[in-house]
């Protein structure tokens, strides 16, 4: 909303007749409330002699490519001065501004006498751009007669020593795009009294009947008025005061009828509309378009109207798009005697529809978008009325056609009288919440709490919260300390997200890189896999407006998102990898129900809040890790090695170590892991996840390498394990033992480790696996598996012999299970 700093100050002044303050200081004062200053434009300074002429006489210069008038203009100096034109929207008698020789435009342009078009130009007769106080440059600035005498100082008589102020008005301050509504802010922020310009006054009296109008109940529209005005002079000019306004709103001024709607909109924040009314037959109507007419917009554009669009009709059909632009038909012209004002209050989702159908936009249509005070309706036409009597003659001939729909009336807002006290964590003075309201326009009652009723125009306040930014937002958010919340002490992360964060952190230093894969799933994948039909896997739910058509479904695992990014730095040449991802996944449960819409006004019932977490599928967190290429990189200490499922065993002990508890490994089938190099994870009997090598056929319908391998556990299938207080340290030396043992290869070396362990006893501290032998020394069908054992004693210095013993108890327990024998 851009207009004059000097419209503010005599807003202002109705109040405190004292009241100055510099366009600095303003821009301050909209700070103080809220609202951000685009642009403080200073008109520019204009040096040398400046004057009001009148046009004596006009001589039409035709022998040249381009019409050019030479001018006799008098400037309050004995002789009129010769000036070289060529606009064309004036006429002999007209006020205008001249810069005579000497004076220095904006530019800088000085103007010179000089001889162009064969005839000496004694100076220039300026248009508005040229003065620098607005754009339009189509013709030169003609003023109402009367407003100066020639040779009067154009500087004093334009008032060229102000300044533009465009504020930046948010979309749920439609009332801010008036002046009326800015002065009543700046008002609060300067903590002078507000003389409000939309206030009623006294009735206009009018004899003849009122003009009939009518409202359709599909239109939506809930109020509209209409008066007619005889005998007004379509060619009057407004006067400059009033051109000014409008020139730095980003209005051109066109005649004084068509002014004052213009005018009056910035002013009061009411869009109004003048017919011809001569060429009106019968009732004008509010109504919806009937599909397929068409209408002629002031535009000039042919438009064909849809039945969401609203329209003003008379009985010949359409003759203006509500809340748009009027109808080419029935414009006032040159000609126009009789003026039929409409003001109206349409329904702003139907305006701003119908603006975007059409691609139209205007200044009345960012106000009817965001909603236009339903109060200020007639008030805006009594004051229309009042200046187009003023300015273009003529006389009010018919009482106010004034027809209403009604509306809900507002209900009360209740708020205690210290809420924006405990919100800020500021104590302001006792009656500061009902004086601030009392400022917005808003009609408070009782004590504690306040019962409020928001003004009409301001439709965004609509509950408690809405008041208290009110109050808060006048009284300065700046006075508002901003003091960083303690956290109590003793809290922290809970054991689970402590348990994430370990995860993570390990694989991480373990070489793995973390990514974000999406959370949907690519069609087609579980088909891909050959998974089962009943696979969990398959009970998917899918997303009723997803991101990606193709991918409608939210993961159930963790791999096709990490396989994808796999890929993806593959395919850019990225090809040994390490990767892992911690996110959560989504099974369709077997007793979700659905919820119905709830009623957004009020808080969900106990029930309600009940139901929906009941229909809420289960969704458990998991891990995920893929390896590919070299697990150890080449370098001068050699070729490096490739990464194979051991290593993504090994992956999967880690992430059980990271989470506290120990995992226990057993060979399995299970797609799309490769059969034999897949294993199943477990924790005490209990399956969280799988690990191994991908399935050759998997790997190839995808493009992926071979030999990928890829871990994927249930983090929130682990128990919790709480590790405090930290383990003690033995101070007693360990001892260390070798044992090999022979098995059938079809035996796993998990279960070997295992009965091993078993049979050791509690002397038993570590037990890894080291090496694994086969060929004719242990015979066919037999492989040798070599262990490093580690026995301490937590009271005592152990011996060779007690170790010795324990390991010979371990060998005797895996040869009861598993046949093995000592190598």
């Amino acid at each position: 909303m851009r207009a004059p700093q000097s419209w503010y100050t005599e807003v202002l002044r109705a109040g405190d007749p004292t009241w100055s303050a510099t366009a600095e200081e303003i821009d301050a004062g909209f700070v103080r409330v809220g609202f951000e200053i685009e642009d403080i434009d200073v008109f520019p300074t204009i040096t040398g002699p400046l004057v009001i002429g009148r046009v004596e006489t006009i001589e039409e210069l035709t022998e040249f490519k381009k019409p050019i008038r030479f001018c006799t203009v008098a400037v309050g100096e004995a002789e009129p001065r010769g000036i070289v034109c060529g606009a064309r929207n004036f006429a002999e008698g007209d006020l205008i501004v001249a810069a005579l020789p000497g004076t220095v435009l904006p530019g800088p342009f000085e103007i010179a006498s000089r001889k162009t078009y064969g005839r000496i130009s004694d100076g220039m007769i300026c248009s508005v751009s040229e003065l620098g106080i607005g754009t339009d440059h189509s013709g030169i600035l003609v003023l109402a007669p009367g407003t100066a005498e020639p040779g009067a100082d154009a500087r004093e008589v334009l008032g060229l020593d102000d300044t533009a102020i465009d504020v930046n008005v948010t979309p749920d301050r439609g009332y801010a795009f008036s002046v009326r509504g800015l002065g009543r802010e700046l008002a609060s922020s300067f903590s002078v009294p507000f003389i409000d310009p939309g206030l009623p006054g006294e009735a206009l009296v009018a004899g003849g009947d009122p003009w009939p109008v009518a409202i359709e109940p599909g239109s939506a529209a809930t109020r509209y008025t209409a008066r007619l005005i005889a005998g007004a002079d379509a060619t009057a000019i407004s006067p400059w005061w009033m051109q000014k306004r409008l020139m730095v709103a980003g209005v051109r001024p066109i005649s004084a009828i068509v002014d004052v709607t213009n005018y009056v909109m910035l002013e009061l924040g009411q869009p109004l509309h003048a017919f011809d009314a001569d060429k009106l037959t019968g009732t004008v109507t509010v109504r919806s378009a009937a599909a397929g007419e068409k209408l002629t917009t002031l535009d000039g554009v042919v438009r064909t109207l849809d039945p969401e669009d609203v329209v003003i009709a008379d009985d010949s059909g359409p003759i203006a798009l509500a809340g748009l632009m009027g109808g080419a038909d029935t414009e006032v012209g040159s000609e126009t005697t009789r003026v039929l004002l409409e003001s109206a209050t349409f329904d702003p989702v139907r305006v701003f529809r119908t603006g975007k159908r059409h691609k139209l936009t205007s200044e009345a249509t960012k106000r009817f978008e965001r909603t236009v005070d339903p109060e200020i309706t007639a008030v805006a036409s009594d004051r229309g009325s009042t200046l187009i009597v003023e300015l273009a003659g003529g006389e009010i001939a018919s009482p106010l056609s004034d027809l209403r729909v009604d509306v809900d009336a507002p209900q009360p807002i209740a708020i205690a009288a210290d809420e924006p006290d405990r919100t800020a964590g500021v104590t302001y003075a006792p009656g500061t919440t009902a004086a601030r309201l009392t400022e917005v326009g808003c009609t408070v009652t009782g004590t504690d709490p306040l019962e409020v009723i928001p003004p009409s125009w301001r439709p965004d306040l609509r509950q408690r919260a809405d008041l208290v930014e009110e109050v808060l937002r006048l009284e300065g958010l700046e006075g508002i300390p901003a003091v960083p919340p303690t956290a109590p002490a003793g809290t922290g992360l809970t054991p689970a997200q402590r348990r994430r964060r370990g995860i993570g952190r390990t694989l991480a230093l373990d070489g793995f890189v973390e990514v974000l894969p999406y959370p949907f799933m690519p069609a087609g994948i579980f088909d891909q896999w050959d998974l089962p039909a009943d696979d969990e896997r398959r009970r998917t739910v899918k997303v009723l407006n997803p991101l990606e058509a193709d991918r409608p479904e939210l993961n159930t695992t963790l791999l096709p998102g990490l396989l994808e990014m796999a890929a993806r730095n593959i395919s850019r040449g990225q090809r040994d990898l390490s990767l892992f991802t911690i996110g959560q996944v989504v099974i369709a449960g077997d007793n979700v129900v659905p919820v119905g819409a709830l009623d957004v006004t009020r808080r969900p019932t106990d029930e309600q809040i009940a139901a929906l977490d009941a229909s809420l599928p289960h969704q458990p967190l998991h891990v995920a890790t893929v390896l590919t290429g070299l697990r150890d990189p080449a370098g001068p200490w050699g070729q490096g090695r490739a990464a194979d499922h051991l290593d993504a065993f090994e992956a999967a002990r880690t992430i059980g170590r990271a989470a506290g508890v120990t995992v226990e490994l057993s060979a399995d089938d299970h797609r799309p892991w490769h059969p034999g190099r897949c294993a199943r994870v477990t924790v005490h009997g209990t399956t969280v996840g799988y690990a191994g090598e991908l399935h050759p056929a998997v790997l190839e319908r995808a493009g992926l390498p071979k030999r990928l391998c890829a871990v994927e556990i249930d983090i929130d299938a682990l128990p919790l394990s709480v590790n405090l207080p930290a383990p003690s340290i033995s101070v007693f030396p360990a001892v260390l033992q070798d044992v090999a043992v022979v098995v059938g290869d079809s035996v796993p070396a998990a279960e070997v480790e295992k009965a091993l362990r078993d049979g050791a006893g509690d002397l038993l501290e570590a037990i890894e696996l080291f090496d694994v032998f086969t060929g004719a020394q242990v015979g066919d069908g037999h492989k040798s598996l070599t262990f490093a054992l580690r026995f301490r004693a937590a009271d005592r210095t152990l011996t060779e012999d007690e170790a010795s013993s324990a390991k010979l108890a371990a060998v005797e327990t895996a040869s009861e299970r598993l046949g093995a024998r000592l190598r």
